[in-house]
This record gives structure tokens, C-alpha cells and sequence, in this order.
């Protein structure tokens, strides 16, 4: 990749050393092979600590049955720099439920979200790709705190 056209600004951010810098992380195993396993922007920094959105989200999954889904993501917490926003569809499922059955896994208590930022949807927003779409999932996420620390 040579860059973005007619945005060098965009370009200056993404190339380092000539490498195009993807923002993944990845594991390499002996045969060479090589594992993408999370990205960095899929992480909140709480409280100075890196926590993985993918880990909770894998946490949250396994309360569930199988055909639900749930995202993850984090918003500015004036306290703590960021906390984790949970969405996920189980119709079934309380966020008083959902938080309790959290507080008996393994995540760190850190890495926890806060009751009221567990959020029930019907549906977890994507794109034409069919990938999860982030941006409307912290989109909603700041929607759904101003609404909360409006009342």
C-alpha cells in the first residue's frame, strides 16, 4: 500500500516504516502461520489496565444459549478513563441476571461492567458485510448513558 489518495494525513497515520500498520494482533506459531486474535481497537483502557473486549464478550456468550449474541464496547468513564457497555440479545435474560452470572466467572472484577451498562437489544447492529458495526455499537452506548445520567 502506498497510501490513501488525496488524504496523506490518513496515510501518515497508518504507515510506519513502510508497514502498513493494520492495528491487528496476532500470534505467530512455529510453522509460521500466522493467528489474528484481537484488535487494538477493541480494547478500553480502565483504570491504566487494557482489558479485551473480546474476552468479555466470550464471557457473556457463554451465559447464554447459543443462537444469542452480544458486543462489547467501551465509553469515556471520568473516573476510571473508560468502562464496557454491553449489548446482547437474550430475550430470557435480566441485566440483573446477566451481571450476577458475570460475577461468578473468571474476568477480573475490573474488567467487569457496571449493572446498569448491561443493555438488552433485539438485534446487535452490522453492516452490509455482515460484520458487528463498532461505531453504532458505541454510538448506542453513549446514547443509552446520557439517557441514564439524565434521569
Amino acid at each position: 500500500m502506498v497510501g490513501y489518495r488525496g488524504e496523506p494525513g490518513k496515510t501518515s497515520d497508518l504507515l510506519r516504516d513502510g508497514w502498513y500498520v493494520t492495528g491487528d494482533i496476532a500470534t505467530i506459531d512455529e510453522a509460521g502461520f500466522i493467528r489474528i486474535t484481537d484488535r487494538l481497537s477493541r480494547f478500553s483502557k480502565i483504570a491504566g489496565e487494557m482489558v479485551p473486549h473480546m474476552k468479555v464478550e466470550e464471557e457473556v456468550r457463554a451465559l447464554m444459549p447459543e443462537h444469542h449474541g452480544c458486543v462489547v464496547t467501551g465509553i469515556p468513564d471520568p473516573v476510571k478513563g473508560e468502562r464496557l457497555v454491553v449489548f446482547y440479545t437474550d430475550p430470557d435474560l435480566r441485566p440483573q441476571d446477566l451481571w450476577e452470572r458475570l460475577c461468578h466467572t473468571e474476568l477480573p472484577r475490573l474488567w467487569l461492567p457496571k449493572r446498569e451498562d448491561l443493555h438488552r437489544i433485539d438485534a446487535i447492529p452490522t453492516l452490509g458485510t455482515g460484520k458487528t458495526d463498532l461505531r453504532a455499537v458505541r454510538q448506542l452506548a453513549l446514547e443509552r448513558a446520557s439517557t441514564i445520567a439524565a434521569r
